[in-house]
């Protein structure tokens, strides 16, 4: 039914219903089918491919060839690597700043003693995991008979690139990837208690009714005081540096390099000040006063009148740091407003001196032309004497020294209470607390391995399409991802990390860089509320990016999950259990959907949009998959196919979830390119199901070499030679035989016995 395409492999023919199926060649060599492909850029990110080629007839009697690609990829290791040692390095951090609390009651101080012993055993648990996760050296991927191994539990279950591509008669060539990985959980833990989702929602009622020996803070306010945690690490260093630079401007009397730094030095202050504006840094000092023990100190000069009065030749003087903070009783409130605020007026001296300066020096040179004509200006001549330019460093320097004096003052108070404001989180219900955050960690670490593989992925295939570009830097992507898991036993546990997991990934924003070296492998920098994955391009490919995105914008994504259980298990469920999970979180990802719409809608040119509204019905196509989430239909797959049609039209990623990435995602992946093959590339009517069998069958696969299994990487007689080909059910007689006989067994034991 045609001829073999380009590949090594021999001809092969299957009987498929008594018909003849299309025919099917092993290709060893995908490259030289597709020369986008042929990069290093690809090939560094993905190993192992197994190449499948077919042809179809259209609806013309015409000829289709497509060519079906899964390969592996090496981030299911390198990424939960790069989080692991983010993690250490961050809790590390917070431990030193609870050390550093200072002097409490003995009350706090056994909670604090405590919380450092666990957290210490913590820290001691992921070096153990990042050493033996160092030692995998061996499959790139991790099977689903490894997904309950310990050392394994950041690590995502069977990831993979499904890759389809068309040539078709009519159309253009055209790609059609799906990210498939089992769904982000963790197993090792178990679900005997729910997943991520219940687990944190118990434990919130549960702090939140519990109070007293504990502070509440809402976890809107602990993620706030990371935040600003997070932006006082960052921000203190930099104003620092550019202060130094300002002083090395003006030892060199350049008034150009003087304007420059002093507007780095006033745009990161001006961040710094912003970020103590929060009502919590001050309900947090309060708090902190409170918990410290008795004795009252004499307040520090308060630095209100020597900032105010001071002019730039009379700096503010810097402010001494106390070593214990009264109790409420006799603290000042607005003693806070005045020390963080003391930092602008710091800065407000420095811009006065340094305007002051520039003036001068360009009145000087005018005076000096002038003299030529003798018209000299006295006042002007004493106020050059007064302040020559060889004093520009002598009076920018104490100035520069009180600003350092009193941000420091800021940072070690703002330190000392936002920790605070962490410990309260961390002592309440202490053993729960860090497992409920290794789950998440966890969780969370099989969600981004596969995240960054598609965004890579999506990113080289579209790096020629302005289109795309524009979107990636002016809305961002929309994720979307396919669950298939049930709502019944185990499986109701892995929705709940799984959605907390995906849900998760909104704190991750992507910056694309130039590489400096043949190493493009993604880095990973920030904290836990807060990631940023910095994507390497070859030097030929970012210099074809658009300016923004090079200039370092950060792009963001849009995660949304949809599920629908199809197994008998999820049956069961429908009949005598609850769907509540599954559509609750259907609606809530709908939502999220239908605001990425809006965002586009309203961001895009209008160009762009009025040519995209002609391509693409999406707002019927989102009322219809509203109207399905709301019919609570039974296995609704029509929920399926219209999230992902949705994502395909908005460039978005695709992903195909199930427990373990293969037999129900395999079952998906091949419906949806058979479905793509029929509405989009005009696949013959009647070769549907047979294109669909072709594609799933075990015997079109030919001699697999041992690699071509990525479970087991052997083919056995009993085993499907991949789990994309593999007729889910078979298992469904299988086990159902397998019951029967075991019941006939025992009975007939039991006769022969009596």
């Amino acid at each position: 039914m045609g001829e073999i395409e380009d590949g090594e492999a021999d001809h092969i023919t299957t009987d498929v219903q008594g018909q003849k199926c299309a025919l099917v060649c092993e290709c060893t060599a995908p490259e030289s089918v597709n020369g986008k492909d042929n990069l290093p850029f690809l090939n560094a990110v993905l190993k192992n491919p197994v190449c499948k080629l077919y042809r179809f007839p259209t609806s013309d009697n015409k000829w289709m060839r497509i060519r079906e690609q899964m390969s592996e990829s090496i981030l299911s290791f390198h990424i939960p690597k790069e989080l692991i040692s983010l993690h250490i390095k961050e809790d590390l951090c917070r431990n030193q700043e609870l050390k550093e609390l200072g002097e409490l009651s003995p009350h706090w101080d056994n909670l604090r003693k405590n919380v450092l012993t666990h957290c210490d055993q913590m820290v001691n648990m992921y070096q153990d995991i990042l050493t033996e996760l160092s030692k995998e050296t061996g499959s790139s991927f991790k099977s689903s008979s490894s997904k309950g191994e310990k050392t394994l539990e950041f690590v995502p279950v069977n990831l993979h690139l499904q890759r389809m591509h068309v040539h078709s008669p009519h159309l253009k060539d055209a790609l059609y990837d799906v990210i498939t990985v089992g769904a982000p959980a963790a197993h090792f833990q178990g679900f005997k208690n729910g997943g991520l989702r219940k687990l944190l929602h118990r434990f919130e009622m549960e702090r939140r009714n519990t109070g007293y020996q504990f502070i509440y803070y809402s976890p809107e306010n602990t993620a706030k005081a990371k935040e600003v945690l997070s932006n006082i690490n960052q921000l203190q260093p930099l104003i620092a540096t550019h202060a130094d630079l300002l002083l090395n401007s003006a030892s060199q009397h350049s008034p150009d390099s003087l304007k420059n730094s002093l507007k780095m030095l006033s745009e990161k202050t001006e961040l710094f000040v912003h970020a103590f504006k929060d009502q919590l840094v001050r309900s947090a000092l309060l708090a902190l006063y409170t918990a410290r023990p008795g004795g009252v100190l004499k307040k520090p000069p308060s630095p209100k009148n020597s900032t105010e009065e001071s002019c730039p030749q009379d700096p503010p003087p810097p402010m001494r740091r106390q070593d214990s903070i009264p109790h409420h009783s006799d603290y000042d409130e607005e003693e806070w407003d005045r020390v963080w605020a003391s930092v602008g007026k710091s800065l407000n001296c420095i811009i006065a001196t340094v305007d002051k300066l520039i003036e001068r020096d360009g009145g000087s040179e005018g005076g000096g032309d002038g003299s030529k004509d003798g018209e000299e200006d006295p006042s002007l001549v004493d106020s050059i004497i007064t302040h020559p330019r060889e004093d520009w460093y002598e009076q920018l320097y104490p100035l520069i020294l009180t600003l350092k004096d009193c941000m420091g003052e800021v940072v070690n108070r703002a330190k000392q209470s936002l920790t605070f404001v962490l410990l309260q989180e961390l002592a309440y219900s202490l053993p729960q607390c860090l497992m409920l955050t290794l789950r998440r960690d966890i969780v969370f670490s099989q969600a981004l391995a596969g995240l960054v593989c598609g965004f890579i992925i999506k990113l080289h295939t579209s790096l020629h399409d302005p289109g795309f570009l524009q979107q990636l830097h002016t809305v961002g992507l929309i994720v979307q991802y396919e669950g298939l898991l049930s709502t019944y036993s185990d499986e109701i546990g892995m929705l709940e990390d799984m959605a907390v997991g995906i849900s998760d990934l909104k704190k991750v924003a992507f910056k694309i860089i130039e590489a400096k070296s043949n190493d493009v492998l993604p880095v990973i920098t920030g904290r836990r509320e807060h990631y940023v994955v910095e994507v390497k391009l070859p030097a030929r490919m970012f210099e074809a990016l658009p300016l923004q995105i090079k200039e370092g914008q950060l792009l963001h994504v849009y995660p949304v999950l949809f599920n629908v259980g199809i197994n008998e298990q999820q049956t069961l469920a429908e009949r005598f259990g609850d769907v509540s999970l599954q559509e609750s979180i259907n609606q809530e990802n709908f939502e999220l959907l239908k605001e990425y719409y809006t965002i586009f809608m309203e961001k895009m040119p209008p160009d762009y949009i009025s040519h995209f509204q002609e391509q693409n019905d999406l707002k019927g196509l989102l009322e219809n998959l509203h109207q399905n989430i709301q019919a609570k239909k039974r296995k609704n797959v029509e929920i399926m196919w219209l999230a992902a049609t949705i994502c395909r039209k908005l460039n978005g990623i695709r992903f195909t979830c199930c427990k373990s990435a293969k037999d129900r995602t395999s079952m998906s992946v091949t419906l949806e390119q058979c479905s793509i093959l029929r509405d989009e590339h005009q696949l013959h009517k009647d070769f549907f199901i047979r294109a669909l069998d072709c594609m799933r069958s075990r015997q079109t696969q030919g001699a697999l070499s041992e690699s071509d299994d990525p479970e087991t990487g052997c083919l056995t007689d009993n085993k499907p030679t991949s789990r994309h080909f593999y007729p889910v059910a078979l298992l469904l007689v299988s086990s159902h035989l397998l019951v029967v006989w075991l019941i006939l067994s025992l009975a007939l034991l039991l006769a022969k016995y009596q």
